[in-house]
């Protein structure tokens, strides 16, 4: 292998891995299985380009080829990217639990809109300039229902902090 291919691959590797931290997996899964490619797949190198490779199959949601590549790469000669495929096989092929909808917040897809329509669509309605708010509602309190008794709490209070300033300037002293 080349010197110019094994910087042509990690120079993919970079991107790829770039792309998925950064939620773009065509072009991850793009740029990584170039980079895969390129190199060696025995070589240390070529199983960690795969293992990221398997982490942007999932997640442009072809979990297949994710769990194909993940068998394969329990195999690999390189015992840290054995042990990271055997753990990333594990969690691709467990069960999905489901979810209740209202856990769910539904993200409406606006790769939908046409280019002339509006991106944004406002729908409470527009307000008159002239249009006045109506002033808040006063809400009275009947002081007759208030229970205003003293229970000596304010007295209790004031003494103690009273006390604990007098204490505290007698340890001034």
């Amino acid at each position: 292998m080349s010197t110019e291919s094994l910087e042509l691959a990690r120079t993919r590797y970079q991107a790829g891995k770039f792309a998925v931290e950064n939620g773009q997996y065509r072009e991850a899964v793009e740029n990584l299985e170039k980079a895969s490619a390129l190199v060696a797949r025995n070589s240390r190198l070529g199983g960690e380009v795969e293992i990221w490779l398997v982490t942007a199959y999932e997640a442009a949601g072809r979990t297949e080829d994710a769990i194909a590549l993940c068998q394969q790469l329990c195999r690999h000669p390189h015992s840290e990217t054995s042990q990271q495929a055997r753990q990333l096989l594990y969690i691709l092929q467990a069960p999905r639990l489901k979810r209740p909808s209202n856990w769910m917040t539904e993200i409406p897809d606006l790769g939908t809109l046409s280019d002339n329509e509006p991106k944004t669509r406002v729908t409470a309605k527009p307000r008159q300039p002239n249009e006045r708010k109506a002033p808040a509602e006063i809400e009275f309190v009947d002081l007759s229902q208030v229970n205003t008794q003293d229970n000596r709490f304010i007295w209790i209070a004031l003494i103690v902090i009273g006390l604990t300033i007098s204490y505290l300037v007698w340890l001034g002293f």
